[in-house]
């Protein structure tokens, strides 16, 4: 019977050596907190940190894009509704000139009221309104839950006389009183390539008071009529033509004898030929019917 030696030491460490305590790590104090000093260590905590910051800058990405695409979608909305109602203005031009006859005063524009025209709902509409006191078209192009544009066009009949001929000049003074109920200032263009002669005129008015007739009109500075012309009266030719060359505007200003009480929804219509023959061009001045302004 072999004797076993009980022995209370336990197995030496694996962490002695020579008698010197060595440790996977030590610790240090600092201030009386202990830290660890082993590089390994700190390495293993930095790249824990830098991954929850990545992880945390992932995650901030990931919320703001969506979101900058959603904020990014609308001006590109903006500017298809803008589009949509540029459109509906030439749709309004292009509808009334196809009526017959031809909508060009602004008791039959007002059919244009309530006009819409749909796209679909993902390409929008577009609505339009006519303004009869004020001879205004506004078209609204809208992208349905996002984007609404309006385009309003003053003067609207203006755009509804011939192209390639003579129209109230957009770029001057609207048609208003030099002398009230009196004497009337309008400017007109010529938006042919080529030059056009007026050689003739009619013209109507709505009045209050003592009747007065129409008795000079000036172009350009010049007299091209003197003498005496009746409310509604048929086509007469002009004391001397007037040339108007591409592009060019001239001043127009008519006189009655004397002033009226009122005097609203003037309409004077120009004819290359005489006594009205040739190609017309008719400007309302007072639309709306409700008088000129003052120059």
């Amino acid at each position: 019977m072999k004797n076993i030696l009980v022995t209370n030491n336990p197995p030496p460490s694996p962490f002695i050596k020579g008698g010197i305590i060595t440790p996977p790590f030590t610790k240090g104090r600092l201030g009386g907190i202990s830290f660890l000093t082993n590089s390994k260590g700190i390495s293993v905590l930095f790249l824990i940190i830098a991954m929850m910051l990545m992880v945390t800058i992932g995650y901030v990405f990931s919320y703001l894009i969506p979101t900058k695409q959603k904020t990014s979608s609308f001006p590109i909305h903006s500017i298809k509704a803008f589009y949509l109602a540029q459109s509906g203005v030439e749709f309004a031009v292009r509808y009334a000139l196809s009526q017959t006859p031809a909508w060009t005063t602004p008791t039959q524009l007002v059919g244009l009221a309530g006009v819409t025209r749909n796209l679909g709902d993902r390409n929008g509409s577009f609505t339009l309104n006519y303004d009869r006191p004020n001879n205004e078209l506004t078209s609204v192009g809208v992208i349905p839950n996002v984007s609404e544009r309006r385009i309003t066009v003053s003067n609207f009949t203006s755009f509804l006389q011939n192209p390639k001929g003579v129209i109230l000049d957009p770029r001057s003074a609207s048609p208003c009183w030099v002398v009230v109920r009196r004497r009337a200032q309008f400017y007109i263009r010529n938006a042919r390539e080529d030059s056009i002669i007026l050689r003739s005129f009619s013209a109507s008015w709505t009045y209050t008071g003592t009747e007065r007739n129409l008795t000079r009109i000036f172009m350009n500075g010049t007299s091209r009529y003197n003498s005496s012309y009746a409310n509604g009266g048929v086509p007469v030719n002009l004391s001397s033509t007037q040339t108007i060359n591409y592009d060019q505007a001239i001043q127009v200003l008519i006189y009655w004898g004397n002033a009226m009480t009122t005097c609203t929804n003037i309409v004077i219509t120009f004819y290359t030929g005489l006594l009205g023959a040739g190609d017309a061009y008719t400007f309302y001045l007072d639309p709306g019917a409700v008088g000129l302004g003052s120059c």
